[in-house]
């Protein structure tokens, strides 16, 4: 496993990372997730990340009792807040009503005193950023949070929590989490150089594209056992299932093989190769998925493989 930092800071995080949307508290019991914890740490992992929102506090309970088995100061822990929790009206966004009120659940639910990387999920266009950036440092001088940083915002949103930051001298936000794979490549042209600039990393969702780059829709057809055919959690993946998604698919499995290695891994690697990039944050049912996973960090691909994996999509296109 290799290691970089998070971003400006002097904390530095696994190249790949263990999520928790829709697996853990949900689609994987506790048992399921003390052991897929056990084999990414086994894999040289060293950063967690959750949500609040994910199975409703049920991802973040489950994965605070899995990591009760390890040092606090060995792991980098990661959660975020912004949608709504519950009919309350305030139970939401990003006041800073909420951001306190929401860190001390997810720190009760994840047993801990404290959050390494604490995320605005969302940006909140009700709440004034300077709201946000002066809460955030209030946490952080607390010692409930030890950084912040944000998901799926814009290159615009992001220059402006990092001038309003400095202008109340407070911390900066060190990260953004987009989603970002070989079908996905809408960060490059603005969010990538804009965040990268001010000392920003990306933490990267979705890498596999939600199983697609892994071989296993490319011929067309959803396994039973996939998360495809699964009523709830396939919702966001089955309008991917396009031609040329599959397409896509078929290529990067014809790579893989060639160079011995899976599509998964590949799809990894090719994210893996850019130094913007912090870790990126792969999901799990089963613990072999991790440890075969783990492996893409240490993969150097070829450049001929690369620029025809470019070829799939431009710079700035979202085909999934």
């Amino acid at each position: 496993m290799k290691y970089r930092k998070l971003g400006s800071s002097g904390c530095k995080v696994s190249a790949l990372s263990l999520g928790s949307w829709l697996t853990f508290g949900s689609r994987v019991d506790d048992g399921g997730t003390e052991r897929c914890v056990r084999a990414a740490v086994d894999a040289g992992i060293n950063f967690f990340d959750t949500a609040d929102i994910y199975a409703y506090g049920e991802a973040e309970r489950s994965l605070g009792q899995a990591l009760r088995a390890f040092r606090r100061q060995d792991y980098v822990l990661a959660t975020k807040t912004f949608w709504p929790m519950s009919e309350n009206v305030n139970d939401r966004g990003l006041s800073r009503k909420h951001l306190m009120e929401a860190c001390e659940a997810s720190l009760r639910r994840l047993n801990t005193d404290y959050v390494d990387l604490y995320q605005c999920h969302r940006f909140d266009p009700e709440t004034p950023t300077e709201e946000v950036v002066r809460a955030m440092e209030d946490l952080i001088r607390q010692g409930k949070v030890v950084y912040w940083g944000v998901s799926v915002w814009t290159a615009a949103q992001i220059a402006d929590a990092c001038s309003i930051a400095d202008r109340v001298l407070g911390y900066r936000p060190v990260t953004n989490q987009p989603q970002y794979n070989l079908l996905d490549r809408s960060i490059e042209p603005e969010v990538m150089p804009t965040a990268a600039a001010r000392g920003m990393a990306q933490i990267v969702f979705c890498p596999l594209a939600q199983g697609l780059l892994t071989g296993k829709y490319a011929n067309g057809a959803i396994p039973a056992d996939s998360r495809a055919a699964d009523e709830q959690r396939g919702g966001f993946l089955r309008p991917k299932l396009t031609d040329r998604n599959l397409a896509a698919a078929r290529t990067v499995v014809a790579e893989a093989k060639a160079l011995g290695i899976t599509p998964a891994q590949l799809a990894l690697a090719w994210i893996l190769r850019r130094p913007e990039i912090a870790s990126a944050i792969v999901g799990a049912t089963r613990p072999e998925q991790i440890t075969e996973n783990a492996k893409a960090a240490d993969l150097d691909l070829p450049h001929e493989v690369i620029a025809r994996l470019d070829t799939l999509t431009a710079p700035g296109e979202k085909t999934a």
